[in-house]
């Protein structure tokens, strides 16, 4: 959409805190718009109160043709949900300490330059979103922590069901409902805790390896018992120390941690933690790094449009880096291809849809390997 002076122009949805000078970084974008052709932006400031909704929605409101969420990765979160569902593409400018979307995504991140570029000239590509439907501890104590969320035939878990404190009562879950919707991944357990416990100063100093920092705080930590369901599959059980179910996979210092997914794949990939203390956590991550998946019980990789998961007891709960409190269960259900982003106009996707091409209608689909080097067949 034209704007009334017949040319182009984007909103940008700014977290002003990333910056000690946002004048000069709001200089910087209105330049970079002058030189690609596009008018003075829209500029829009999020604030404790509203972290990024009201402003995408006066963005949508305006006409915009194109919404930049420049910030940390809530704040890109809350742009991409506002957008999904919408035509008006999102160009992404991270300035935070992860930048997880667009890592996955292979785009500019040490630049705001180089990430203005792709938003201004680049290409619309669709990719999927995630929609997370989570339950809260509940308010009073009735001594039953979780329940059957899973469907009618959730009770196929019941008979695997053994040790202290793994009972998962057939009355339904207990706790208020809540629904989000998010880009990259949301965890349960380790990883929520080091996001939650993450110094803010040592994080602005250092960036992603002050995570670090905080995991080795939180190696030994307690497992807890959960109950999974992917699809229409029977339920199973697992004693883990994080489960994390995501859009994309790649974390900060290259670490693939979901190896197959895709951000445009329609369907959810979740992993289940389960080491044992500080050797078991070393063996995991020599396993996560090597993507060896078969023959160690340590990981537990699985893929569908629907992942359930219901846990034995409250744990700490994340969304795309953002500790938001406890959950005693999570869903997730992929949105395939609603959310338009913006990403380099180069000859990636074309050759992309030409294998893809090359699987006849009328004949069995090709194989398809994994990224680990291994082939199956899907189809």
């Amino acid at each position: 959409m034209e704007s009334a002076g017949g040319g182009r122009r984007a909103a940008v949805v700014v977290n002003p805190t990333k910056f000690t000078d946002v004048g000069r970084v709001r200089r910087q974008v209105g330049r970079a718009c002058g030189r690609h052709g596009w008018e003075e932006p829209l500029w829009l400031e999020t604030t404790a109160e509203d972290t990024g909704t009201g402003q995408t929605r006066e963005a949508l409101a305006a006409g915009v043709d194109l919404v930049c969420a420049l910030g940390g990765d809530g704040t890109v979160r809350t742009v991409g949900a506002e957008l999904a569902g919408t035509a008006t593409p999102m160009g992404l400018l991270p300035g935070g300490t992860g930048n997880l979307l667009a890592r996955n995504l292979e785009l500019p991140i040490d630049s705001l330059d180089a990430c203005l570029e792709v938003a201004l000239t680049g290409q619309d590509m669709p990719i999927d979103t995630c929609l997370l439907d989570l339950v809260r501890p509940a308010a009073t104590a009735t001594g039953d922590t979780t329940g059957d969320t899973t469907g009618d035939d959730a009770g196929a878990a019941d008979d695997d069901r053994t040790g202290e404190g793994t009972a998962y009562p057939r009355g339904g879950l207990h706790g208020e409902r809540e629904e989000h919707v998010f880009l990259v991944m949301a965890g349960l357990g380790f990883d929520a805790e080091v996001m939650a416990t993450a110094p803010e100063k040592l994080k602005a100093r250092v960036g992603w390896p002050a995570y670090i920092v905080s995991g080795l705080q939180h190696l030994k930590g307690p497992q807890f018992t959960v109950v999974v369901k992917v699809d229409g599959a029977m339920p199973f059980r697992r004693r883990v120390r994080s489960v994390m179910a995501g859009n994309v996979g790649k974390l900060q210092g290259g670490m693939d941690l979901l190896p197959d997914a895709l951000a445009d794949d329609a369907s959810v990939d979740a992993v289940l933690l389960s080491p044992e203390g500080v050797v078991g956590w070393a063996a995991t991550i020599a396993q996560l790094s090597t993507r060896r998946r078969f023959g160690h019980s340590r990981v537990d990789h699985v893929q569908g449009q629907d992942v359930r998961v219901v846990c034995d007891r409250p744990v700490a709960v994340e969304i795309d880096g953002d500790p938001i409190g406890e959950a005693t269960a999570m869903r997730v259900v992929v949105q395939p291809g609603n959310l338009v982003v913006r990403v380099p106009g180069s000859g990636r996707r074309r050759a992309r849809r030409d294998i893809d091409a090359l699987s006849d209608e009328q004949q069995h689909p090709l194989p398809q390997p994994h990224h680990d080097g291994r082939v199956s067949h899907r189809g």
